[in-house]
């Protein structure tokens, strides 16, 4: 893929597991997230069985799984157990419960615990001012923004992802990612804005390829895209 070029690492979000296999063996994404809304998605209803499916055969690539309690002491619980699935699981702590509280106090907790962590669900500096002080250097902790919700808010992620970068610039073990991205141009966005991880699904991966191409030769692709699907649905005026 031409996107072997790419600086920033590439993680597959999704909950389909042929499908991770799938992009696991190709060897371009660099890491695997997923999240309890995509697992419900597709059907998903032994939540440990199908994690311990999956890292049989991902073992040395990054693969996040979300806790899903909404009390910090329970999710403690769910963390613990989620963390000793395998060294390259990274445990998703959302930045608060439904609440709003808070998650700081227990993500400090984990982290004295040497589990490796996927902060989730920051919008805010706020968020980010408060995930800092609880960390430090050695902290390996995947700092998950969600730049295309914010977009949706009618607010430019750009500089907000920049200012992350360099927020956590001296915290080595931290890496900030781009969650939910909408298009292929957010994967350059944020390789522009120094970001370490994007995650994408699978209908984004499938398009990282266009990069660079003729516009022309992308407009006659389109329309021949329409005619031969309008001629074999048998379309008639």
């Amino acid at each position: 893929m031409t996107g072997q070029s790419l600086k920033i690492h590439v993680y597959a979000d999704g909950a389909n597991k042929e499908d991770m296999i799938k992009r696991y063996k190709e060897g371009f994404v660099k890491g695997f997230t997923t999240n309890p809304t995509l697992m419900a998605k597709v059907g998903i209803k032994d939540y440990e069985g199908f994690a311990k499916d999956v890292l049989a055969t991902i073992k040395d690539l990054p693969i996040s799984f979300e806790v899903f309690s909404d009390d910090f002491q329970e999710m403690k619980k769910q963390a613990l157990k989620i963390g000793s699935w395998g060294k390259n699981v990274n445990i998703k702590i959302p930045i608060t419960n439904t609440k709003g509280e808070p998650a700081l106090g227990l993500i400090k907790d984990l982290l004295k615990e040497g589990l490796k962590l996927n902060v989730t669900a920051i919008f805010t500096k706020k968020q980010l001012e408060g995930l800092k002080e609880v960390m430090i250097p050695k902290d390996d902790v995947i700092v998950s923004i969600f730049a295309g919700r914010i977009a949706d808010a009618g607010v430019d992620p750009v500089p907000i992802m920049a200012d992350a970068v360099k927020m956590f610039k001296n915290l080595t073990g931290a890496k900030v990612l781009w969650a939910s991205p909408r298009e292929v141009l957010n994967v350059y966005q944020a390789e522009e804005c120094g970001c370490h991880i994007i995650t994408v699904t699978d209908d984004i991966i499938k398009k990282i390829d266009s990069r660079g191409k003729d516009l022309t030769e992308f407009s006659l692709d389109t329309v021949k895209m329409f005619y031969d699907d309008a001629k074999k649905a048998g379309f008639k005026l």
